[in-house]
């Protein structure tokens, strides 16, 4: 087994001892940034072909999606095996819906060229050369087609939870690199991206009686496009 292949196998590993927990505990809370990616879908008429969903974890993309363009194909694509069981029990409920075990960084050749969209959320900064994937998905989209992704930024804010967060992991982590967030416009070239920063309140668990526990937005970082 490569290197690679060793390191793609781990991965897979740690997401589908996580599965369960992050059906549970994330999903719910990364809702609002599920519903403004598919939104970004929907500004206008899509060309035919089915939609991507690359890093799709248990595929909580799926239900605003086929709200939202009801009869579309629409195929999840995840590492983890995992994922994929719970991607697929959420699939079930939805006849045009699948979900597929596979390296969502680079999409099978089959895909080159077919899709009215790709959307992808919390999936991108997972992966060990974002900007080639984002190229990889951006190759995916027919003329006309749309790529709308969401990534969590290594740099959220300079003040609050999370940078406090930061702080304390950096006296004892090396910080990682970066620099692929600066890669990404070459990566969608192609697809003409519109990036924009949005702001969405992150809502932490809060046991009974804490009602003082801070809630505040935080940015993101939303990347539509079209080609």
């Amino acid at each position: 087994m490569t290197e690679h292949a060793e390191r793609l196998a781990r991965v897979a590993r740690g997401w589908d001892e996580a599965a369960d927990g992050y059906e549970a505990y994330y999903v719910p809370r990364f809702a609002p940034w599920v519903a403004s990616a598919v939104r970004a879908l929907t500004h206008g008429p899509l060309p035919e072909g089915p939609v991507l969903v690359p890093c799709c974890g248990t595929f909580p993309e799926l239900d605003v999606l086929s709200e939202h363009l009801p009869g579309r194909e629409i195929v999840g694509i995840d590492l983890s095996a995992g994922m994929v069981r719970r991607a697929r029990e959420r699939a079930a409920r939805h006849r045009q819906a699948s979900a597929v075990q596979g390296d969502a960084s680079t999409l099978d050749p089959r895909w080159s060229g077919r899709c009215a969209a790709v959307v992808s959320v919390f999936g991108l900064q997972q992966l060990p050369e974002p900007d080639l994937a984002l190229r990889s998905w951006a190759g995916a989209l027919r003329p006309g087609g749309r790529l709308s992704v969401v990534f969590w930024p290594d740099c959220t804010e300079d003040d609050g939870p999370f940078a406090l967060i930061a702080d304390v992991l950096r006296a004892r982590v090396p910080a990682e690199d970066s620099s692929w967030e600066r890669r990404l416009q070459a990566g969608v070239d192609r697809a003409r991206p519109r990036d924009r920063a949005g702001r969405v309140p992150v809502l932490p668990h809060v046991p009974p009686g804490r009602d003082d526990v801070l809630r505040r937005p935080h940015p993101i970082r939303a990347a539509p496009g079209a080609r």
